[in-house]
């Protein structure tokens, strides 16, 4: 596959090396066929011989599918060429370039999804045929760790300095507000008073746009506690309901019958949930509906926030949790960014995000369940 050549492993029978029993056969042919690494194994024609039940489920074909036919089949075209021109050099040479290495490259499956992943091969001479055996390792949850790691380094970094930064910009900050504040108080004219309120409201929104920042680079302990999913929307419901009156947005509640807690941090997740409505609430520009709704799947409970406001085209959907992205005037472009943040902070969890131009957007949020009686 790409750069086999590079990750060849040779392996020879010994000459002395007595013929293995049928039961010997047996046993190890069952190790391979169960074992949770994809064993996919070819003659020197090409042609798949072996596909075992990792390999099928890894690559998403049937052995029927591969079994006699080339291995093409399941090879970019980068990683065809590299393969047929190792192979050939090999049965040419018996002189691979490197011994013993592992190799990672970019494959696909029979769905088109593309993943990361790692080979090395064994080569087999069996009356003066050869046999190649390709070990493959899904790699897509280790690259997703090693992502995850990375990420929590450079916010461990980041949050270093915006903790610094907003230490000492806060304070000069409130020292103007309270300062313009107080002289709105003493002006009586009017022009000078509107100067100071304009000012008054600038550095409230870079005192939020601090808080946000802080929120989002400055890594925090959840502060778990048990959570009935029902309650604390309904607690969303009630905190919203003037607003939601005053701008004509109708706030509908729908959730399972039976109870479903979750182990996370309470404030966290009351921020994220408030954030969501109010950003609903903010789109529909003329009277509405925002749909919030809780659901049990599995081991998981879904939380969908819908608005019928305008939605958003494609485009601005790629950006909507770039730090600094908003499509509101007095927005700091930080809200999504830390409510997804605050969620996927909790083990299990994910949040998404889908909008349809003309028809609205939908949050889902799934939190992972615990049962109510335990400690």
């Amino acid at each position: 596959m790409d750069g086999v050549e590079q990750g060849v492993t040779i392996s020879r029978p010994k000459r002395d090396q007595a013929p293995q029993t049928s039961d010997e056969l047996a046993i190890l042919q069952g190790a391979v066929e169960n074992t949770n690494e994809a064993f996919v194994t070819i003659d020197q024609d090409h042609k798949v011989i072996f596909f075992n039940r990792a390999a099928e489920k890894i690559f998403g074909y049937s052995r029927k599918e591969l079994i006699g036919h080339d291995l093409d089949i399941i090879l970019g075209v980068r990683c065809r060429e590299n393969h047929h021109q190792a192979v050939a050099r090999y049965i040419k040479t018996r002189n691979p370039k490197l011994i013993g290495h592992e190799t990672e490259f970019i494959t696909a499956r029979k769905n088109g999804e593309i993943f990361p992943a790692s080979i090395s091969f064994s080569v087999a001479e069996v009356e003066g045929r050869l046999y190649f055996t390709g070990i493959v390792r899904d790699l897509t949850e280790t690259k997703a760790l090693q992502e995850q790691i990375s990420r929590s380094e450079r916010l461990a970094a980041l949050g270093q300095v915006v903790a610094e930064i907003t230490h000492e910009i806060k304070n000069p900050l409130v020292m103007i507000g309270g300062f313009s504040r107080q002289l709105m108080r003493t002006l009586r004219g009017d022009k000078a008073r509107s100067k100071l309120n304009i000012i008054a409201e600038e550095v409230q929104r870079l005192e939020r746009l601090l808080n946000d920042l802080r929120d989002l680079y400055t890594p925090k302990k959840l502060e778990t506690e048990k959570i009935e999913i029902k309650g604390l929307l309904e607690e969303i419901c009630d905190l919203t309901k003037e607003d939601c009156q005053a701008r004509n947005v109708a706030v509908n509640l729908d959730t399972d019958k039976g109870a479903a807690y979750v182990e996370g941090d309470r404030n966290g997740l009351k921020q994220v949930f408030l954030n969501l409505v109010k950003n609903g609430m903010e789109a529909i520009e003329d009277g509405g509906n925002i749909s919030i709704q809780s659901k049990l799947s599995g081991n998981n409970v879904e939380i969908t926030i819908a608005d019928d406001g305008p939605g958003m085209p494609k485009k601005l959907q790629k950006k909507i949790f770039a730090p600094f992205f908003t499509t509101k005037r007095h927005g700091t472009g930080l809200g999504l960014s830390v409510s997804k943040r605050i969620v996927e902070d909790h083990p299990g969890s994910s949040f998404t995000l889908s909008s349809q131009e003309g028809k609205g957007t939908i949050v889902k949020i799934t939190l992972g369940i615990c049962d109510a009686k335990k400690d």
